[in-house]
């Protein structure tokens, strides 16, 4: 008769606890107090009642909602901690109310007006796993919104946790900024630069021929390019732009995603060698349209178009040119139609990354050198595949490779200085040459002329980094992340980095992280292993190494060691020891 009144049912759970409350109170513990009633009173109750939820408990720092509806629950907690960062915004980090919370979708028994079981456990144990600021939820609610919600979580792995029996399984997400100050993980979701700032949606393909979208890519990075060059502008990189290709995405929604508040849109119709370009640009905030215009030219005036174009928002957002930025592009002249194509299809085909397309590209690109051999561009192009080849060990590469890349970056920096790739990929094959220092100047150099290009910031984070200046590294990737959120090897070496500081946390999200955009990547796996390895949690460490070599079995200690130019040699063996400590030492030493 005891549990008559007992009842079961599903629910979604919500968990929210403060960061350091101990700390607060006793450094003061009446305005503690009195703000933290005020934070629930003003900040959670009407959020709460807002997503239709009902906080059925307090505790001294904490509190438990429910809501029948997982999306409501996930929502409600985002909502929550970008109001407290509002709320916190005016105080100094010592009185700051940081929350973390968890969010978790199970069975819960009711009696009277609360809640008890696995449902509330398990929320409860997330928010401990959440970041400052952030949010960590159940497998079992980023089932249920996973493409519902505006919000990318990350993949944070299975977690023992206390008085649970079995491992939970954490998605994670943190607002940009959120947190102690102190993470250096970049959400995709952050707020306007101080800098005017635009993303270019890819051009439409109105040719007819779908064989010719790649020339509608084309001219779409050629705008990117051009745009990030200027000085006054914040321009979300090709990749992630290129992620919304084919997706007629409301452009709010875009513009709320990448950070940006101006949008460009259009579409290419070409016809034999001429081009027909429709271009228009939007205010992403309020979607409303700013200007539109048609240009129609010869092939041949392909850079004089882009140069309208990139002009016509310079003038619409009010942006000066520099003077070496009107000098550069007053040196732009015509190009010729079958080399622009080819440099073009190059483009496309390097971004495959295999050594087929990398042999198909370094043939597109010589036939463009034979044709005008005043195109910077091609000898860069042609550097990187012979770098990239070099790194992955494609087509027969030797250490050859290095010294025909920098012969490449320097003929193309001696046909055009101001061509940025090119600086890029001096810097490149300098430091792998492990001429770190005489790398630092064309890696700079490359910024200074692009200061957009999330290639230049990782270039020179690779330099800070085998220098091991890691914080700096880790500066120049998160800002990299930040003008390409879709640029996975910037997550990739952000973790490393990381790593390398001993900030197992926000490695591992970093880890995680450029596994959501590059699921069969090897080596992210192989310092994921490392750290766990490092941490302890070595069944983790023996299953991603298990991974490694079931996406390549032929993955090579030894081989990192030889290419990665760190100038501490013993850096990467003091990584590798996470293995040796999960047991794995013998299946690396015949690597």
């Amino acid at each position: 008769m005891v549990n008559e009144s007992i009842r079961r049912r599903l629910a979604a759970i919500l968990a929210a606890d403060v960061v350091g409350y101990s700390r607060l109170m006793e450094r003061d513990e009446s305005n503690t107090h009195t703000l933290l009633m005020a934070r629930w009173k003003e900040v959670l109750e009407p959020l709460v009642a807002h997503h239709q939820g009902r906080v059925f408990k307090r505790t001294g720092d904490g509190a438990f909602v429910e809501f029948g509806s997982a999306v409501n629950a996930v929502e409600c907690a985002a909502a929550l901690q970008q109001a407290m960062a509002a709320a916190n915004s005016g105080l100094p980090d010592d009185r700051a109310i940081v929350l973390r919370v968890g969010v978790n979708l199970g069975d819960i028994m009711v009696e009277d007006s609360d809640l008890y079981g696995d449902g509330v456990n398990v929320a409860a144990r997330l928010q401990t796993l959440a970041s400052p600021g952030g949010v960590a939820i159940s497998d079992s609610v980023h089932h249920h919104v996973h493409g519902r919600v505006g919000i990318a979580f990350v993949d944070s792995g299975q977690h023992e946790v206390k008085n649970i029996a079995r491992p939970v399984h954490v998605w994670s997400w943190a607002p940009y900024g959120a947190g102690d100050g102190q993470s250096a993980v970049v959400e995709a979701r952050p707020g306007l630069p101080e800098k005017p700032s635009i993303a270019v949606l890819p051009f439409d393909n109105m040719s007819g021929d779908p064989e010719q979208g790649y020339f509608a890519d084309g001219i779409t990075e050629d705008i990117i390019t051009d745009l990030s060059k200027v000085s006054g502008l914040f321009v979300i990189a090709r990749n992630s732009s290129f992620a919304y290709k084919g997706k007629a995405p409301d452009i709010r929604r875009v513009s709320r995603e990448l950070g940006v508040r101006y949008i460009l849109e259009g579409s290419v119709r070409r016809a034999t060698d001429r081009i027909r370009i429709n271009a228009q640009m939007i205010d992403g905030t309020t979607g409303g349209h700013l200007w539109a215009e048609r240009y129609d030219r010869g092939i041949e005036d392909i850079f004089a178009v882009q140069d309208e174009v990139t002009r016509t928002i310079v003038s619409a957002l009010r942006v000066k040119l520099t003077d070496r930025e009107e000098e550069r592009r007053e040196a732009r002249g015509k190009v010729d139609p079958e080399a622009y194509d080819l440099l073009v299809r190059s483009r496309q085909t390097t971004l495959q990354l295999s050594a087929v397309s990398s042999r198909e590209a370094r043939a597109m690109l010589e036939r463009v050198i034979a044709i005008d051999p005043g195109l910077a561009a091609a000898y860069a192009r042609l550097s990187i595949i012979a770098f990239v080849e070099y790194v992955n060990q494609w087509n027969g590469a030797t250490p050859d490779n290095l010294t025909q890349a920098f012969t490449l970056a320097q003929k193309a920096i001696d046909t055009d200085d101001t061509e940025p790739q090119a600086h890029i990929s001096l810097a490149l094959a300098l430091a792998w040459m492990r001429h770190l220092d005489e790398a630092e100047a064309p890696a700079e150099r490359s910024v200074a002329l692009n200061p957009n290009c999330a290639d230049a910031h990782t270039a020179l984070g690779n330099i800070r980094e085998f220098q091991g200046r890691h914080e700096d590294a880790v500066a120049l990737y998160s800002r990299a992340h930040r003008i390409d959120p879709q640029f996975d090897l910037s997550l990739h070496f952000l973790g490393r980095a990381l790593l390398s500081l001993g900030r197992f946390d926000e490695a591992e999200i970093a880890f995680k992280r450029r596994l959501t955009l590059a699921p069969q990547s090897d080596m992210s796996r192989f310092y994921l292993a490392c750290l766990y390895g490092r941490t302890g949690r070595h069944d983790d460490a023996r299953r991603y190494w298990r991974e490694v070599l079931e996406v390549n079995p032929g993955f090579s200690v030894d081989h990192l060691r030889r290419t990665l130019p760190y100038r501490d040699p013993d850096l990467l063996d003091r990584l590798v020891e996470g293995l040796r400590e999960a047991g794995i030492f013998l299946s690396i030493s015949t690597g």
